[in-house]
């Protein structure tokens, strides 16, 4: 009598794209797949971007799985909780969603086997699981039960770490000991407080005096935040002083900034890549690719560089930028044209890096927020030895269709590790692009 209490979720192939672990994550209940979603995978099992991964592994899983006929019965999933597993092929459904939709498209007949399957299993809730919204709201209009996948889903994005905070103190001699000793124990700066988060950074005030401090969680104290400046480029705000702080600090090999276009999250990324240039063997530059149109890289001419660089563009103009601080004759300005020359400061496709071991390099991915958490935790995992990774984005500004502010792979991340002694957060909020640029992000 249990056993008819479990639902049975049908997964669709944007959840497999997303996710190839998908059939694991639903506890005590079944998992179903229509023979449509396998077709599609076939389609992407071939390829060097993590879309072809996860449908890769999705199809091996299927493999190990496949002792008895999947086709006619439920397989049991690994672990003792789990549910279990089939494919359905039954897509006589009640209502036919080819002649309801009028086409006869692959999202039509995922929605006619999970119909069919509510038709034979007339005892369990059938639910249909999928990352894409018009299919959500073609199942609903069909009185089928859909569902957003949510196990890597961000539950309170309203409070999402952002690293920084303003704390006003009873006593203005703390901020006076501060700039003359330059660190504070904790306790003693924050009595009767929680210990902060590891490298939190605090904008102090007292009594109309200020300062800049962030918890170094190695020497438990609050240490000074100075206003420095990195290859000509000056933070203009305290939240631009933290992130190029981050960028900076040796002890921090993992930094994210976020925030919105115009806040300088790219621009202190690469100045701060730029003053480090000598700690390291490489700069690399990345950003994820995503084309119009669903049109890949490939209908671009030219050699993987040249099919690139229109994507890295922005990349580009902030090294202007940087460059421009400095007449063309001064060393720094020509040094930015060596760099990249001599590939010591190299722009990479990110599907390219899997299976590398990047040792001794500083590596920059802007516009983070267009990858999966898959996809983030594979650059991750490629850190070898006195590697930096610096990942930017702004997590509401997301390009990809089966992605949002919640399960995005920089909110994912800035969720997950925040308040561990190698990572840094910092979250820009004042645009500093220009004032028309700030006037057209308040009122347009």
């Amino acid at each position: 009598m249990a056993r008819a209490q479990h639902k049975i979720f049908v997964l669709d192939t944007s959840v497999i794209l997303y996710d190839f672990n998908a059939i694991h994550n639903f506890q005590e209940h079944d998992v179903a797949i229509p023979i449509t979603v396998l077709e599609e995978l076939d389609s992407f099992k071939k390829g060097n971007s993590v879309l072809n991964l996860q449908a890769r592994e999705f199809i091996r899983q299927l493999d190990r799985l496949s002792d008895g006929n999947m086709l006619d019965a439920w397989i049991p999933l690994n672990g003792a909780a789990s549910g279990k597993f089939r494919v359905l092929t039954d897509e006589s459904a009640p209502v036919d969603a080819v002649e309801v939709f009028g086409t006869k498209k692959a999202d039509h007949r995922i929605l006619n086997a999970a119909l069919s399957l509510t038709r034979s299993e007339p005892s369990r809730r059938v639910i249909l699981v999928s990352k894409d919204i018009n299919l959500r709201l073609k199942a609903r209009a069909l009185n089928l039960p859909a569902e957003d996948y949510e196990t890597v889903k961000i539950k309170d994005l309203d409070h999402l770490y952002k690293g920084k905070s303003e704390v006003e103190l009873p006593d203005p001699e703390l901020i006076d000991r501060l700039y003359r000793e330059e660190s504070v124990p904790i306790e003693e700066m924050l009595p009767g407080q929680p210990k902060p988060t590891s490298n939190h950074y605090f904008i102090l005030r007292s009594q109309g005096r200020s300062g800049l401090g962030y918890f170094n969680p190695r020497t438990d104290r609050v240490e000074r935040v100075m206003k420095g400046q990195a290859y000509g480029i000056l933070p203009r705000n305290a939240e631009q002083t933290f992130a190029l702080a981050a960028v900076l600090n040796p002890e921090i090999p993992l930094v994210t900034l976020s925030g919105a276009a115009g806040t300088g999250k790219t621009l202190i990324a690469l100045a701060g890549a730029l003053e480090q240039r000598r700690d390291f063997r490489q700069i690399y530059l990345a950003r994820p690719i995503v084309p119009l149109s669903n049109r890949d890289i490939g209908f671009l001419p030219g050699d993987i560089l040249s099919k690139i660089n229109p994507f890295m563009q922005p990349l580009w103009d902030n090294l202007g930028i940087i460059k421009n601080q400095f007449g063309e004759r001064e060393r720094e300005y020509k040094k930015v044209d060596e760099l990249v020359e001599t590939e010591k400061l190299h722009i990479v496709p990110l599907a390219y890096i899997r299976g590398r071991s990047l040792s001794n390099v500083i590596f920059i991915v802007d516009e983070a927020q267009n990858l999966t958490p898959h996809e983030v935790k594979t650059i991750i995992t490629r850190a070898g030895e006195k590697t930096k990774i610096i990942l930017t984005g702004d997590i509401f500004q997301i390009d990809t269709p089966y992605l949002d502010a919640q399960s995005n792979g920089l909110s994912y991340l800035i969720d997950r590790l925040r308040g561990n002694p190698l990572y840094a957060h910092v979250n820009l909020e004042k645009g500093e692009r220009s004032e028309l640029a700030n006037l057209a992000s308040m009122l347009l």
